[in-house]
C-alpha cells in the first residue's frame, strides 16, 4: 500500500516489525482500531496517549516512539503575538554586543511587590487569567529595577522578589501554553533563587519546570530532574517544616507522572508511593505561597493517582474511585481541597472516563459543572477538546443547547 512516509509513521512501523506483529495484533494489544495504527503509518499524527498505548504495547518506552522530523507549517496567530508584545519585552529584551536595551521600569518598594506578587498568584488561582496577563509586564519590570536600585542590605530580598516574580511568570506561560516564554521565566527564576541560596524557592521553579517538560512530552528529563532535586531536598519527616514536605511530595508527583506516560510502571509506583509517604505526613492539604506554591497532600496524591488510571485507559477504574475515599465530600472536608487546577484536571478525567464508558451526557455534565467555575482555564485544556469532540462523534440525535455552547467555547467544530 502507497503511503505518505513521516517520521513518526516510520517509527511506529519499524518497532512493530521488530516486535513481531501485524497492525491488526498491534491494534488489539494496544485497545485501539485498526484504522488508527494504518493512520499512523500511513503518515498521520496522533495524540500522545495513543502512542502511550502502543509503547505498552510493544513493551517500549512511549519516547522511543518520538522521533525528529520537520515540524509543519505554523498558522500565523496575530492576536496571541499582539496581547503578549509587553510580556515578550519584559522577559525578552533586545542584547547587543555590550549592552541590553531594556524597558528600566519603575522601581517600587519590595514588601509592595511583594503583595502585588501575591495578588497574582491568588489571581492565577481563581481562574482570572485576563488579570495576571496585564499585571506580569509591570511587575517583572518593576521587580528588575528594583534589584538594579537595592542597596547591599536589600540586595538578596530584591532578587528572591525578582526570582518570586519570574516563576509566577513562569506557571501562567505554561498554563496559557506559551512553552518558550515559560522556559525562560522558570530557569532565569531558578537561577536567582540559588544565587540567594532559596533552596525551598528553587525546588518550587523545578516543580514548575517539569511541569512544562510534562507538557513538551520530554518524560525522562522531567523524571531525571524530579529526581535529583527530590534527592537533594529530602526531608526528615519527623522534622520538616510542611512546606519542605510539600515540595518533596510534588516532585514524586512529577516523576510519577512522567514515568507513567513514558510506560514505565514500576517507577511510577515507586514514586506515587514516596508521594503517599509525604502525604500521610502532612495529613491534610497545605498550601503556604511564601514557602511553597501548589497544594499538596493527601487528596492531590489521590487525584494523580486515579490519572494514572485514565493514562492507562481503565475508565471503569477512574469512575469507581471518583468520589469515594480520599475523594468523597466528607473527606475533602476533613482533610481540605486540592488546588482547584488540579481538582478540574481529575474532573476532566472523569468526563473523560464518562464518554469512553458510553455515558455522554454525564459527560457534558462534567464540562459544563467546570466551565461554571473555570471557564478560562478549560479553553487552555486540548483533554476538554478531545473529549469534546467525541461526545459530538458519538452524539446521533441534534446537539443539546449545552453541546452546542460548549462547542463554541472550545472552539470545537461539530
Amino acid at each position: 500500500m502507497d503511503h505518505t512516509s513521516t517520521a513518526l509513521g516510520d517509527t511506529v512501523r519499524a518497532h512493530r516489525r521488530t516486535a513481531g506483529l501485524s497492525q491488526e495484533q498491534l491494534a488489539e494489544d494496544a485497545g485501539l482500531s485498526l484504522s488508527v495504527i494504518r493512520k499512523i503509518e500511513q503518515g498521520g499524527g496522533a495524540r500522545v496517549e495513543t502512542l502511550h498505548s502502543i509503547a505498552r504495547a510493544l513493551g517500549i518506552s512511549t519516547s522511543m516512539l518520538f522521533a525528529p522530523g520537520s515540524p509543519g507549517p505554523v498558522v500565523e496567530d496575530e492576536t496571541n503575538r499582539q496581547v503578549l508584545t509587553q510580556l515578550r519585552r519584559a522577559l525578552m529584551p533586545p542584547v547587543g554586543i555590550e549592552e541590553t536595551l531594556a524597558d528600566p521600569g519603575q522601581a517600587e518598594a519590595l514588601p509592595e511587590l511583594r503583595r502585588r506578587i501575591e495578588d497574582g498568584i491568588e489571581l492565577y488561582g481563581a481562574d482570572r487569567y485576563e488579570s495576571v496577563a496585564r499585571i506580569l509586564p509591570g511587575l517583572l519590570t518593576a521587580a528588575e529595577a528594583a534589584v538594579a536600585v537595592a542597596d547591599d542590605e536589600d540586595h538578596q530580598e530584591a532578587v528572591r522578589t525578582r526570582s518570586h516574580a519570574l516563576l509566577l511568570a513562569g506557571k501562567y506561560l505554561t498554563q496559557v501554553r506559551q512553552y518558550d516564554m515559560a522556559y525562560q521565566a522558570l530557569v532565569e527564576g531558578i537561577r536567582l533563587a540559588r544565587e540567594t541560596e532559596e533552596t525551598l524557592t528553587a525546588a518550587t521553579g523545578v516543580i514548575g519546570l517539569c511541569w512544562l517538560f510534562l507538557r513538551l512530552d520530554r518524560f525522562e528529563e522531567c523524571a531525571q530532574l524530579a529526581a535529583a532535586t527530590a534527592d537533594q531536598i529530602e526531608p526528615r519527616m519527623s522534622s520538616a517544616q510542611p512546606g519542605q514536605v510539600s515540595a518533596w511530595g510534588e516532585l514524586c508527583l512529577r516523576i510519577a507522572s512522567a514515568a507513567v506516560r513514558d510506560n514505565k510502571p514500576d517507577e511510577a509506583e515507586e514514586a506515587r508511593r514516596m508521594a503517599a509517604t509525604a502525604a500521610s505526613a502532612l495529613g491534610e492539604e497545605h498550601t503556604d505561597y511564601r514557602t511553597h506554591w501548589a497544594t499538596f497532600g493527601p487528596v492531590t496524591a489521590e487525584l494523580k493517582a486515579v490519572e494514572d488510571l485514565s493514562l492507562a485507559g481503565d475508565a471503569r477504574g477512574v469512575l469507581r474511585r471518583t468520589d469515594e475515599g480520599l475523594l468523597s465530600r466528607s473527606a475533602l472536608r476533613k482533610v481540605g481541597r486540592p488546588s482547584t487546577i488540579n481538582w478540574n484536571r481529575h474532573r476532566l478525567d472523569v468526563a473523560k472516563a464518562h464518554v469512553q464508558t458510553g455515558s455522554t451526557q454525564d459527560a457534558m455534565d462534567e464540562l459544563v459543572r467546570i466551565r461554571r467555575t473555570a471557564g478560562n482555564w478549560l479553553q487552555h485544556q486540548p483533554m476538554a477538546r478531545y473529549v469534546m469532540r467525541d461526545i459530538l462523534g458519538t452524539r446521533k440525535r441534534t446537539l443539546t443547547r449545552d453541546m452546542r455552547a460548549m462547542a463554541i467555547h472550545l472552539n470545537v467544530h461539530a
